[in-house]
């Protein structure tokens, strides 16, 4: 199986798509600022699956899944701080975060699943 077969890789791709057009709109002078935060949290979720996939060790893809379960911590911090900036509307941030929550759910279990195959 390739990493981008990976379900939870492709909802990732999806949300920095997402993420991408939601920025575009965010002030000019936030642009080295809360966008590039946001926009980097969200690149990092799928590469970081893609490079521990490519890992082809165990404890190396384990880290890299939490590296990713990190950065979508870290972009549904920067969403709601982007919220209570009102550079997003509440609509769409709860979209975002529902996506967000819904790839951390997927990630923790593709991390359960990884590790079982250890054992």
């Amino acid at each position: 199986m390739k990493y981008s077969d990976l379900v939870v890789w492709q909802k990732a791709m999806d949300l920095v798509t997402s993420i991408y057009k939601i920025t575009a709109v965010f002030p000019n002078d936030e642009r080295f600022g809360l966008t590039s935060q946001i926009r980097r949290a969200a690149v990092s979720v799928p590469s970081n699956i893609a490079e521990g996939h490519g890992r082809k060790a165990t404890g190396a893809y384990l880290n890299h899944i939490s590296i990713a379960l990190g950065s979508v911590m870290e972009l549904e911090t920067q969403l709601q701080i982007a919220l209570r900036l009102n550079f997003v509307d509440s609509d769409t941030c709860i979209v975002l975060l529902s996506q967000t929550d819904e790839i951390g759910r997927m990630l923790g279990g593709l991390k359960k699943s990884i590790a079982n195959q250890v054992e």
